[in-house]
């Protein structure tokens, strides 16, 4: 038996998921437009290889893109202009085509409901924010390191972070590489709580040099939780199951 709140949260809840589908989340599908054609112009793509004309050539290009745009640690602290514009610039540079999609797919997943609650600029804002935080978080970890960072994994840390609270009963669809990638459908907080897990404890582990910034993760995931709670507090969470699309922790 259902009771009138429950039934309140659960039509909350259907209202917010048909709501996204019928704006078409702008700002999120824009955002992964973006991503994907900045990743396509680039060096990294492996289009337009021939146009450097050697292997050393394209190497070359390629670490000069990531320097460029990219965050290096060591220099971000010495506070020059633009050096303090790559936290940002960052959040739209992927190294590899595994790199890109795996990002996409995860705001592809989350990024409409969370940017329906929020609202478009809102989400805009929180999302550029929250990834810059993310970056310069890590940053001050390896406040040494010379090693280029990129990517909008930061950010959509954030997007995850931010979804865990406000709809942590949605059920998602999650593929566990440890059962087999059965495709099963879990509470977006036990999704969301494993991932977290995962990300906190190969943070330990990590080092400064080249592989995932797991703590740009951690920090952009709860950069993202305390957003979403300091903007929309316990009463406009929806705790209620709600159908969601697809997954991988």
């Amino acid at each position: 038996m259902i009771d009138g709140r429950q039934a309140d949260w659960r039509t909350t809840a259907g209202r917010i998921r048909d709501a996204a589908a019928s704006s078409g989340a702008p700002v999120t599908y824009g955002l992964i437009a973006v991503c994907g054609v900045i990743f396509l112009i680039s060096p990294l793509s492996g289009f337009g290889g021939a146009a450097y004309g050697s292997e050393d050539a394209l190497l070359a290009a390629q670490a000069g893109y990531f320097e460029r745009w990219g965050v290096i640690p060591a220099e971000l602290w010495e506070g020059s202009a633009h050096a303090l514009t790559t936290p940002f610039t960052a959040l739209f540079v992927h190294g590899s085509w595994l790199h890109l999609l795996g990002n996409l797919l995860f705001l592809y997943v989350f990024g409409a409901m969370a940017e329906e609650r929020m609202g478009r600029v809102r989400f805009a804002l929180f999302y550029v924010g929250c990834g810059y935080v993310a970056l310069v978080c890590y940053a001050a970890a390896h406040a040494d390191s010379e090693q280029t960072l990129v990517g909008a994994s930061g950010a959509i840390s954030a997007v995850l972070g931010a979804f865990l609270y406000l709809f942590p009963r949605t059920r998602v669809t999650s593929l566990f590489p440890f059962l087999f990638f059965l495709p099963l459908r879990f509470p977006a907080w036990v999704v969301l709580v494993f991932w977290f897990g995962l990300q906190w404890a190969a943070a330990q582990g990590a080092g400064s040099g080249p592989g995932v910034a797991y703590l740009a993760h951690v920090a952009g995931f709860s950069a993202g939780f305390l957003c979403a709670w300091g903007l929309h507090g316990r009463r406009t969470r929806v705790r209620v199951p709600a159908t969601e699309g697809d997954s991988q922790p």
